[in-house]
């Protein structure tokens, strides 16, 4: 196969798949990042859906700046004015996919424990998201400044335990009525309701 083919199927346990992570397995992440990079520096990435696949592999290496790289990439190269993927005649891979990797740089789940703004880049220093849904049936809407969560609201749909991890300290942020076991490390364990809003 070609050096700069734009399939990148042995990256799939990165993504969509969780067998290689930053925290869990950092040499594969390693391997991983190089094989990627190799990749496209002969030229992968050139459709809109293989576009796609590279923002959320750059997202699950918690690379932010070459996510957005690529979601401009996406958007400048691979996206019609109607905003469909342009891949010939039409491949809903790329709208699709594009949305999820802006979705990993919002928010991952491994390793336990729900991550909040894993691989944000520099440019977003604020911003909103509402209706970001999470395993377990939890919905989350956040506002984060200076790349730190300010305002979390959390609405369960089933009562469960969730972790959220946060990349700065969770001064601030008040929760209500969720009882919080533990926090260690901007890591918050909560016990939360059915069909509640904290």
């Amino acid at each position: 196969m070609e050096p700069g083919h734009r399939h990148i199927s042995q990256l799939f346990g990165l993504y969509p798949g969780h067998q290689i992570t930053m925290s869990g397995t950092p040499e594969l992440a390693k391997a991983a990042k190089v094989t990627l990079e190799r990749r496209l520096s002969y030229g992968g990435g050139h459709t809109g859906w293989s576009r796609a696949w590279i923002i959320n592999l750059w997202a699950r290496l918690k690379e932010g700046e070459l996510a957005y790289e690529n979601v401009k990439e996406l958007l400048k190269k691979s996206t019609m004015i109607n905003l469909l993927d342009n891949h010939p005649p039409f491949q809903i891979d790329g709208n699709f996919g594009g949305t999820a990797g802006i979705g990993e740089m919002l928010m991952q789940e491994e390793e336990g424990y729900i991550e909040l703004l894993p691989a944000i880049p520099k440019t977003w220093d604020k911003g909103t998201v509402q209706g970001l849904c999470a395993k377990g049936g939890l919905i989350l809407n956040f506002t984060w400044e200076q790349g730190k969560i300010k305002e979390l609201i959390l609405f369960s749909t089933q009562r469960g335990h969730y972790a959220l991890k946060m990349n700065g300290p969770l001064s601030g942020i008040q929760i209500l009525t969720a009882s919080i076991k533990e926090e260690n490390q901007w890591l918050l364990e909560l016990d939360l309701e059915e069909n509640h809003a904290y």
